[in-house]
């Protein structure tokens, strides 16, 4: 591929479209799982069937919950965390969600793995491979 043919820049990733059975259950489920709240300013597509738009206290993270009957899902959203964040997360997921998640050493970086009630799947994954081994190997 020549330097003249390369796609432009893309800024960031805006937004991942969330498919719920209900997006009032959904939305308290990650608030209360993921700390995400609705975007005010957004509230407008909500109204005809668009998405229900939520965010991070940053600003940084937002997904779009649509409402629709239950179906397969393919796509897994991944979030990165720091070391720490994830042991953090880790304590935080099995209180909230009731069961104990597994770690999982992919060599190069460390996973956990979740679903929301509507079986999207997420995945939080750490790069600091040696840090988080030695908090691991303490707990």
């Amino acid at each position: 591929m020549t330097r003249a043919s390369r796609a432009p820049a893309l800024l960031r990733l805006d937004h991942v479209h969330v498919y719920v059975s209900d997006r009032a259950a959904a939305e308290r489920w990650y608030r209360d799982v993921l700390g995400l709240a609705r975007v005010p300013a957004l509230e407008g597509w909500a109204a005809d069937g668009g998405p229900l738009t939520l965010a991070d206290a940053n600003g940084a993270l937002h997904l779009a919950l649509f409402e629709r009957p239950s179906g397969p899902n393919h796509a897994t959203l991944a979030l990165a965390v720091d070391a720490a964040g994830f042991v953090d997360w880790k304590r935080h997921l099995e209180r909230v969600l009731a069961r104990t998640l597994e770690v999982v050493d992919h060599e190069l970086s460390w996973s956990l793995y979740f679903s929301d009630p509507d079986e999207n799947p997420f995945e939080l994954a750490c790069y600091e491979h040696a840090a988080l081994a030695a908090m691991l190997a303490r707990s």
